[in-house]
């Protein structure tokens, strides 16, 4: 009866999970794990507290405000161009970012199937017509225009729990030597490894992520009371999260094979070690995970967009399905036919590098606000913690700026 409520009152975490372990952060670990072994587990560690902490505000901003943090921004009382260029900066941000890196999502997702099922390409004129990524994006497309928050969820849910078993299985039938794997956990850092460290972390902190989970927690607990239920819902989810990232990293470690350029590359590396099923649990998993970020990637984005517009956030009303569509569209589009939206990118990092200090200070400070959100404000422990966060975010930010510009 106790296991039965439990999973009764856990709540949207798992779409959080599925969010963040897209084929970039599939990618990414890969190869952390490929150059550097096992020794940058501990910023995966420090990724997943951080970002607990960072939606764990989010997520009670949402449930005592009954107000997702676009909503909230629009909200605020402040100067009519800096409410103009706040809202600016988190449409370009989130909207176009998300539209920019669905593309990705959508061929990650195929690179995993291909594995299954070499789907054709069409030459129509003088464009090469990729139907792997055509056919799963108009799925992605479906569930979102046919789905229910809830129905999402369960789809969701099960994928995160199949891309789970398929990647840590994966990790655990490479044998690695489990001395080194805790060591790991020890910090260590050396010029080589800094660029990687700062691309593990922010694969896992993600600032569409805070909005979605103040959307999803304030339509799922519709009292403060339940703040406890969210805690265990999103703590959980974002540890499942880690070790899954984890269990990529070691993947990758285990590597026996030579030019590495992506995680299908790594299970033929690992055939040698226990045959080819690497092949088959390595493509499963990047299709779960291309998967998962093609659907929450399109819904964040039209939640923050109509949030701080604002317009309706029910899911099957008209500015909802238009903007999940633009997003998903453009990423059928610019994956189907293979184009690399490099300019969009660039935008879309510069924006995010900006938005991401800027989001969670601005969260941690209305997190430490009575009059917003009275007794249930950050203490000072709270605030300590959330500020050390801040730090590095602002890294983050400042990195993904020095990228872009340089």
């Amino acid at each position: 009866m106790k296991l039965k409520s439990f999973l009764k009152n856990l709540g949207p975490g798992p779409i959080i999970a599925a969010a963040f372990i897209g084929p970039g952060t599939v990618t990414v670990c890969t190869l952390a794990g490929v150059n550097f072994g096992f020794t940058l587990i501990w910023a995966l560690l420090l990724s997943v507290v951080a970002t607990v902490v960072l939606q764990e505000i989010s997520g009670r901003i949402g449930i005592v405000t009954r107000l997702d943090l676009g909503q909230l921004i629009q909200s605020q009382k402040q100067h009519p161009i800096l409410k103009f260029l706040s809202i600016g900066l988190v449409l370009l941000a989130i909207g176009l970012g998300n539209a920019a890196y669905e593309s990705g999502n959508i061929s990650g997702s195929n690179l995993g199937l291909q594995i299954f099922w070499e789907s054709p390409v069409f030459q129509i004129g003088e464009v090469s017509l990729q139907s792997g990524n055509f056919l799963l994006g108009i799925f992605a497309l479906a569930l979102l225009w046919l789905g229910t928050y809830k129905t999402l969820e369960r789809v969701l849910v099960s994928l995160v729990i199949f891309m789970s078993f398929a990647f840590i299985i994966t990790a655990f039938l490479t044998k690695p030597d489990w001395s080194l794997v805790f060591k790991g956990f020890i910090p260590s850092i050396n010029a080589a490894e800094l660029t990687t460290i700062v691309a593990l972390i922010g694969t896992t902190v993600v600032p569409y992520n805070l909005f979605l989970y103040a959307s999803l927690a304030k339509n799922r607990w519709k009292d403060p009371t339940q703040l406890s239920w969210m805690r265990k819902d999103i703590g959980i989810s974002i540890i499942l999260g880690g070790l899954v990232s984890m269990a990529i990293l070691m993947v990758g470690a285990a590597n026996v094979s030579g030019e590495i350029s992506n995680a299908i590359d790594v299970s033929k590396g690992l055939e040698p070690v226990f045959g080819s099923y690497a092949k088959y649990l390595m493509g499963f998993g990047l299709l779960a995970a291309g998967l998962t970020s093609s659907i929450t990637a399109p819904l964040a984005g039209a939640l923050v967009i109509c949030g701080v517009l604002n317009w309706s956030q029910e899911i099957k009303s008209r500015p909802m399905r238009i903007a999940m569509s633009l997003i998903v569209g453009l990423g059928i589009i610019f994956s189907s036919l293979g184009i690399k939206p490099i300019e969009l990118i660039t935008l879309a990092q510069l924006a995010n590098g900006v938005l991401l200090p800027l989001i969670s200070g601005w969260i941690i400070y209305i997190a430490a606000q009575r009059s917003i959100l009275g007794d249930f404000k950050n203490n000072l422990f709270q605030t300590l913690t959330a500020a050390i966060i801040w730090l590095i975010t602002l890294l983050l930010g400042l990195k993904s700026i020095w990228t872009v510009l340089g």
